[in-house]
């Protein structure tokens, strides 16, 4: 089955991190720590037997992405729902049959979580990883289901139910891979735990 992940890349815009160990980190460092994040994307994801676009905004010039490899593509919508289904409605139209979506700060996920999604969708319909927080890290799913994106509350705790709502609405079978944490503010830590 012909395979692809999508990136989400976020903006590179400053920060104030606040952590307990640290009130503030400079405008400077936050952009230095936050590209971090994404050569650790890059690091997970390079190696992937899965063709890799990336779906950017104007803004985003990094240059860390081999561009043989990490297809550019622009992101598109109003709200992260709308950029996402855009993404995978984009790349579906290809003629990919499994499609598994991350964002460039998954900074938990490792090669293998990727690897598993693609493995479970040989199985079900579609594949989730969710976060500690009620949200999700990772979606893949092998035909595209605009529902799952729809009517969405972005960056709550009851995100992860919602979508399974909508899987068992749409009578889809789903695998949950290994519950990450993906709260704002251990990646905070993460970053100044790991600023260079």
């Amino acid at each position: 089955m012909k395979a692809a992940l999508i990136i989400l890349v976020h903006d590179p815009v400053p920060c104030t991190v606040k952590t307990g160990k640290v009130d503030f980190i400079s405008e400077q460092e936050s952009f230095a720590m936050r590209r971090q994040l994404l050569m650790h994307t890059r690091h997970i994801t390079i190696d992937l037997d899965a063709d890799k676009f990336l779906f950017v905004n104007e803004s985003s010039d990094d240059d860390i992405w081999n561009r043989s490899i990490y297809l550019r593509r622009m992101q598109r919508g109003w709200g992260r729902g709308d950029i996402m289904m855009h993404a995978f409605e984009t790349v579906f139209r290809m003629g990919y049959s499994k499609v598994v979506m991350i964002c460039s700060d998954s900074i938990e996920t490792e090669t293998t979580h990727l690897i598993h999604a693609y493995d479970h969708l040989n199985n079900y319909d579609v594949v989730i990883g969710p976060a500690q927080e009620g949200g999700y890290y990772l979606i893949g799913m092998k035909k595209m289901q605009p529902l799952l994106f729809k009517y969405k509350a972005w960056n709550t705790p009851v995100l992860l139910q919602q979508t399974l709502d909508d899987i068992a609405q749409l009578r889809l079978t789903y695998h949950l891979q290994q519950v990450l944490n993906d709260v704002e503010e251990e990646k905070e830590k993460y970053l100044f735990k790991h600023r260079q």
